[in-house]
């Protein structure tokens, strides 16, 4: 081979290589909501925060992924993601076959338990907040307290963040037997509940958690069993483009990793006060 191919050749593999280094220095943009603490939220100075964002944090860090957040309306999330907006989202979002029709999701790196909420002054009749309803497991006892809490609720307004699971879930599950009202953020939501606008709502223990330990929150209480699976999937997982399968394996990879030793359900407990990341 002659000297020249030979510099030629060394040329094209440092500009192969110096390519692929750039790439890897590329920001990853991450997408979240900033409205739905303590998942992710916005302080004072305009800076996200929240679990989302620690935990993107954390997966960039052990993935050597340099890393921006930005906010985004959810309504508009997934499609933004999909034209390319942005690489990723963390906004507290739950993997189910309908999300996975348009975009990838990584493994879930928190779980969901997703509950109603309702004012204080209802004359309910009597739940038991400790009872699980899986809406995967076909199990009869489940369906019977799910036939019983769709009767306890049936003529009241349930108030439920838009574009959500927890909205498909009322629509499914509860049909005309109450009447739905969809917000863009859940302070919205809450707001009608302290208001009286509204008798109920439905959203994750998260989410609630945080409203019910707030001043105005103590006019409201949870109400009947925790209900997880079917219409909310396995888990939250970073939702992703589809062609981009490298960097879902090493998201994948780093979730392995947090949660091995321990960082992610560090992360939980900071944020949430219980684990909710352990299986």
């Amino acid at each position: 081979m002659s000297t020249f191919k030979v510099i030629l050749h060394f040329i094209l593999a440092v500009v192969i290589v110096s390519q692929a280094h750039a790439q890897d220095k590329k920001p990853i943009k991450i997408a979240t909501e900033g409205a739905f603490p303590p998942w992710n939220a916005v302080d004072t100075s305009g800076k996200p925060v929240g679990f989302d964002i620690d935990v993107g944090k954390a997966l960039c860090e052990r993935a050597k992924l340099e890393c921006e957040f930005i906010t985004q309306a959810w309504d508009g999330i997934i499609p933004a993601l999909s034209v390319g907006k942005y690489d990723a989202i963390m906004a507290g979002m739950s993997i189910t076959e309908k999300r996975k029709q348009i975009i990838a999701f990584s493994e879930p790196y928190a779980l969901t338990s997703n509950y109603f909420v309702v004012g204080k002054s209802l004359d309910l009749p009597a739940m038991d907040n400790n009872v699980k309803i899986d809406l995967s497991s076909g199990n009869q006892r489940e369906a019977s307290a799910l036939q019983a809490l769709k009767e306890n609720l049936e003529g009241k307004v349930i108030g439920v963040q838009g574009s959500t699971n927890a909205e498909a879930f009322v629509r499914e599950y509860f049909g005309t037997s109450v009447e739905v009202r969809t917000y863009d953020k859940q302070d919205n939501l809450n707001l009608d509940l302290v208001l009286g606008r509204i008798d109920g709502g439905l959203a994750d223990y998260s989410v609630w958690k945080v409203f019910l330990e707030s001043k105005d929150g103590a006019a409201a209480a949870l109400y009947g069993p925790r209900i997880s699976g079917g219409v909310f999937g396995p888990g939250v997982g970073i939702g992703l483009q589809k062609r981009d399968k490298e960097l879902a394996v090493r998201f994948n990879d780093a979730i392995e990793a947090i949660t091995k030793d321990g960082t992610l359900k560090e992360i939980s407990l900071k944020w949430f006060g219980v684990d909710l990341v352990s299986r």
